[in-house]
C-alpha cells in the first residue's frame, strides 16, 4: 500500500489520471482494476476513478510491495546540454523562443532531443522538478510545428497547465502573433475566414466546407512591410487549426516563403538559390494574455515577444 497526501499542485485532476501517472508502468487494465475492487481510497472512503482530488485529501493505493517496485518507475530525466532561450520564467511558467528544427514533443524519429526534454531537464537541475512520480511534470501547453520558431509556454504545475492551455484552446483571451514572409505583394490588411480539414489519405491539410466536415478557421492579418516579390505579414490566430497560417495563406496566393509543403515550390527554389535558406519562413512572436485568473492574474495584459532569428533577420534587410 502507498500513501499520498495530496497538496495544493497536485488536487483538482482526476484520481485515476494520477494513481496512472504514479504507477507509470502498469497495464491500464491493472489501473482500473484496482479501481474496481475499492483498492483505491481517499480519506478512507473508497472513490471512482473520475473523482477529482482535492487539496489535503489522502489517497491510499492497496498494491503490494513487489507490484509497487514493479510499476512505479517515473520516466528517468537525461542530464541534457542546452541554451535555452528564455523570455521569462517564475514559478508557474516557462516562456521559450524554440529554434527552428527541435520538435516540442518526440514521434517516432527524434524521441531524445525533444524541447519538453530539454526543460524538464533543465528545471531538474534547478532542483524545481522532482521526478518523483508524484510531482507535476512539466509541460508545454500548446506545440509549434518543427519549422516554426517562436515562443512557447511551459507550464511548471497543475494549475497553470489547465487555466492557459483553455485559453490557446478557445483563442478568446489571448493574442498570439506570427510574423511570416510570404509570396507575392500583400496590397492590405485582411481578415481569412476558410474553412480547414485533413486528408486523411495525404496528410494535407485542405480548405473545405463545414458541411462536409471542415473545421471554422480565421485568422487576421497585418502588412507590416511589402515590395513586388515579397509581403512581411504580422498574423493573429483567431482559431487554432493545424497548419491554418500555412493553408491559409496558401489559400489566398501568397505561400509562406519556404513551406516545403504547401509552398510555391519555383519561388522557394528562387529564394533557397539567393538566402540559401529552405525552411519555413514562419515565427511566432509575440503572446499576450487576458483574463486569466485566481494564482496567475499577474500575467494579464504582459506581452512577451520573440525576436526574429539572426538569419532570418539578414534576410529581410537584403530583400527591403
Amino acid at each position: 500500500m502507498f500513501e499520498i497526501k495530496i497538496d495544493k499542485t497536485s488536487a483538482n485532476q482526476r484520481a485515476d489520471k494520477f494513481v496512472r501517472k504514479y504507477l507509470n508502468d502498469a497495464p491500464l487494465s491493472f489501473i482500473y482494476k484496482t479501481f474496481r475492487k475499492k483498492d483505491v481510497k481517499i480519506n478512507g472512503k473508497r472513490i471512482k476513478e473520475n473523482y477529482i482530488l482535492q487539496e489535503n485529501d489522502v489517497l491510499r493505493v492497496y498494491v503490494t510491495d513487489e507490484q509497487l517496485k514493479e510499476f512505479n518507475n517515473p520516466k528517468k530525466i537525461e542530464v541534457l546540454k542546452a541554451n535555452l532561450d528564455i523570455i521569462y520564467e517564475d514559478q508557474n511558467v516557462l516562456i521559450l523562443n524554440k529554434p527552428k528544427g527541435i520538435l516540442v514533443h518526440g514521434d517516432a524519429e527524434e524521441k531524445r532531443i525533444t524541447l519538453t526534454n530539454l526543460v524538464q531537464s533543465y528545471l531538474y537541475k534547478k532542483g524545481e522538478f522532482k521526478n518523483d512520480g508524484v510531482d507535476f511534470v512539466p509541460s508545454p501547453c500548446h506545440r509549434l510545428d518543427r519549422n516554426t520558431s517562436g515562443l512557447v509556454v511551459f507550464a511548471k504545475n497543475l494549475m497553470t497547465v489547465q487555466m492557459i492551455t483553455e485559453k490557446f484552446q478557445d483563442h478568446e483571451n489571448i493574442d498570439k502573433r506570427y510574423l511570416l514572409l510570404v509570396d507575392g505583394k500583400i496590397e492590405k490588411d485582411g481578415i481569412i475566414e476558410a474553412p480547414l480539414m485533413k486528408d486523411a489519405d495525404s496528410g494535407f491539410v485542405k480548405v473545405g466546407s463545414l458541411k462536409n466536415g471542415a473545421k471554422s478557421a480565421k485568422t487576421l492579418y497585418h502588412v507590416v512591410w511589402a515590395n513586388k516579390e515579397y509581403s512581411l505579414v504580422e498574423a493573429t490566430l483567431k482559431t487554432g487549426r493545424t497548419h491554418q497560417l500555412r493553408v491559409h495563406f496558401q489559400y489566398i496566393g501568397h505561400p509562406i516563403m519556404g513551406d516545403q509543403k504547401y509552398g510555391n515550390f519555383e519561388a522557394n527554389k528562387k529564394f533557397k538559390n539567393m538566402f540559401d535558406y529552405d525552411s519555413q519562413f514562419l515565427h511566432a512572436h509575440s503572446i499576450e494574455f487576458h483574463n486569466l485568473e485566481c494564482e496567475l492574474a499577474y500575467l494579464n495584459d504582459k506581452k512577451f515577444v520573440a525576436t526574429l532569428g539572426e538569419i532570418e533577420q539578414k534576410i529581410i534587410e537584403k530583400i527591403r
